[in-house]
């Protein structure tokens, strides 16, 4: 066994790596960019190394800095992690070069694996069943089109290489095709290196399975089950979950042996996972992701076992801890990624400092995988996952309860998050009766993102209280540095001389005005909201941002956030937004003209599709902006002239600035 390994990557999957380490005894070394150089990751090891700046192609995707790194500091071995280096079959030579043991499979299976068209064509030649589709390297159009008229619409054009639902589009008629295959081939470029693509038929509402697989270097494989990652927004998972529900025993058999022969072919060693699509009683393959996958913890709340302690023991050449025969699973599992990202703005990443995050207790039920910290910012450079939550019990609907639960109980304040998508997903009727598929999401948008609904009064009521409770608080103190502790102006009871003892706040929810007003009833408070029927309310405390309060004789746990006059209300997994009033800060917010077209975060110019002078229509596409290796399209809100445009392609802009002007025509 290694004395020390290296982790060449960063996040919740380094911390992740250096937990199972640390409790087999080995020594850890951390590699960190300079933006990174306090994270969770840098911490938590035993060495870390600076190796360079921000961007991932000046740090963590420099391969030969990295292995100069294990070589000062004596690791025997590298995990790469997921993402960045973790598939790349260069950096794995390199490692054997430099006689350092990569943590993952053989080199040509990186290779193979990693062109989804060579892999499908060495699955055919095993076996395996695949999607009807063209995997040829001839990859002009007219071939394509000629292809994609073979296979027949609806087709699914994919990036040859990487995944992540990078490099990939649905065209659903001919007319779609070429705009899709540049976006797709730029897209691919810009992410991997590599624009080649391949066709596949879209099928119609498949689910998307996969089976954990694990190879030793004596010949043993096993598969370790199955999971469900059907639930996914962009191509890219949100929900996973292990076992897959509502399967018959005979077909996860057969699945599973089907992803072992696929391992094999290709003389794999250590943890994979293989990907099927499932309809209609088939299955076929789609790729082989040749590393650790981020929902590995569902596999193992369900088997007992530790992935990542397998992959260390495989490396070092130990055989396989069991046999298939001797692999058992209990109980059912979810995992939940939680990003910091806008699920209303399709999506977009956020960025911004964590001013509050608190995760849910950890049980034996409860599980929470992370690579920050309260007070840790999420930047542009990387990708925006806070956190993973994982939750098991011993049947699906126990377990999905136990979700519900979880995601109510997380608490992040300071950027945009998904965790209330999370929540309707988890309590949606579809999803718990198992009518699943990866269109899911697309089909449920309109019960999982509503249109943002007016602030409850209860979090309006809270928000106040919490205003009223913390300026009583700082003038009190102020007042205690220099009165006679006997003073009346001392009283918390809201004693004014010749006043009603109320106390008026004006807060903005969003463009509305909402007016609170709070009456003092001795140590008690009567709170009535928008001129409505006051609302008595007792046993109040204000605690580390918690208020707790009977509300109407309910009894309310908030969390209340304030940054400047941002006030974030938490109450029951419901995230509500207020802006205490103030007419400066609302003249400055309503400068500026409605044709403004502003960056929605930090990201790169691909293309300008416009000019000044020229006329648009509502929902004319304007620019194509490249974030976090995702393509947005920047369109016209109404019909007008472009008057400026304000960028070229390839212009690196930060979020908010004034990308084009769009003189609106009268309506």
């Amino acid at each position: 066994m290694f004395d020390k390994i290296l982790i060449a990557n960063r996040g919740e999957i380094a911390c992740r790596v250096i937990r199972t380490a640390r409790r087999m005894g080995i020594r850890t070394v951390a590699v960190h960019s300079e933006a990174d150089a306090h994270a969770m990751h840098v911490q938590m090891a035993d060495e870390a190394v600076c190796i360079g700046p921000a961007p991932v192609g000046e740090s963590y995707l420099r391969g030969d800095v990295i292995l100069d790194v294990a070589r000062r500091t004596g690791a025997q071995a590298i995990h790469p992690g997921y993402g960045f280096l973790s598939e790349n079959a260069g950096f794995a030579a390199a490692c054997a070069a430099a006689g350092v043991v990569f943590i993952g499979p053989p080199i040509d299976a990186i290779r193979v694996m990693g062109s989804k068209a060579e892999s499908k064509r060495l699955m055919a030649n095993a076996d395996v069943p695949l999607v009807p589709g063209y995997h040829g390297t001839d990859q002009d159009f007219a071939t394509l089109s000629a292809e994609a008229e073979r296979i027949g619409y609806p087709v699914l054009v994919k990036a040859s290489a990487g995944g992540g639902g990078k490099g990939m589009r649905v065209v659903r008629a001919a007319a779609e095709l070429a705009d899709a295959v540049a976006g797709a081939q730029r897209e691919a470029k810009a992410a991997f290196g590599d624009d080649s693509l391949l066709l596949e038929k879209y099928l119609s509402r498949p689910r998307h399975v996969e089976i954990q697989v694990f190879c030793d270097t004596h010949g043993n494989g096993v598969y370790l089950f199955e999971r469900d990652c059907s639930v996914q927004r962009r191509h890219q998972k949100v929900i996973e979950e292990a076992p897959a529900p509502n399967l018959p025993d005979d077909l996860r058999r057969r699945m599973g042996e089907a992803a072992v022969a696929a391992a094999k072919a290709v003389s794999y060693v250590g943890a994979g996972t293989v990907e099927f699509l499932y309809e209609d009683g088939g299955f076929y393959f789609i790729e082989m992701n040749t590393r650790l996958q981020v929902e590995h913890p569902v596999t193992e709340k369900i088997t007992g076992l530790d992935l990542v302690e397998w992959q260390l023991r495989v490396a070092s050449g130990a055989e396989l801890p069991l046999r298939q025969d001797q692999l058992t699973r209990r109980g059912h599992a979810f995992e939940a990624r939680l990003y910091a990202e806008d699920p209303q703005r399709d999506f977009l990443p956020a960025i911004g400092r964590l001013l509050r995050l608190r995760p849910p207790a950890e049980t034996e039920h409860v599980r929470v995988d992370t690579g920050v910290r309260e007070g840790d910012s999420v930047t542009m450079y990387y990708d925006p996952m806070i956190a993973k939550l994982i939750v098991w019990d011993e049947d699906r609907d126990s377990a999905l309860r136990r979700l519900r639960v979880a995601l109510a109980e997380y608490e992040v304040v300071g950027v945009t998050t998904n965790v209330a998508f999370l929540g309707a997903i988890a309590g949606h009727p579809a999803f718990r009766a198992v009518e699943i598929d990866t269109g899911f999401i697309e089909r449920h948008r309109a019960d999982l993102l509503p249109p943002p609904a007016p602030v409850a009064d209860r979090a309006l009521a809270a928000a106040s209280l919490s205003v009223l409770l913390k300026r009583r608080e700082e003038a009190q103190a102020a007042l205690r540095a220099r009165s006679d502790r006997h003073s009346p102006w001392l009283l918390a009871n809201g004693w004014r001389l010749n006043e009603e003892n109320h106390y008026d706040l004006r807060l903005m929810d969003g463009e509305t005005a909402r007016e609170v007003t709070l009456h003092f009833r001795g140590d008690d408070y009567e709170v009535a909201v928008d001129g409505g029927k006051p609302m008595p309310v007792t046993g109040v405390s204000l605690t580390d941002g918690v208020l707790t309060a009977t509300l109407d004789g309910m009894r309310t746990r908030a969390t209340v956030v304030r940054q400047g006059l941002d006030l974030t209300v938490l109450i029951d997994g419901a995230v509500s937004r207020l802006t205490l009033d103030d007419p400066s800060a609302r003249a400055a917010e309503q400068e500026g003209g409605s044709g403004r077209l502003t960056a929605p975060m930090p990201g790169t110019v691909v293309r300008v599709l416009v000019e000044p002078g020229q006329s648009v229509e509502a929902g004319t596409p304007l620019m194509l902006l490249e974030a976090m290796k995702m393509e947005h399209t920047i369109k016209a809100p109404a019909a007008g002239t472009v008057s400026a445009v304000n960028f070229s392609a390839g212009d690196q802009v930060s979020e908010g600035v004034d990308l084009l002007v769009l003189d609106i025509a009268e309506a």
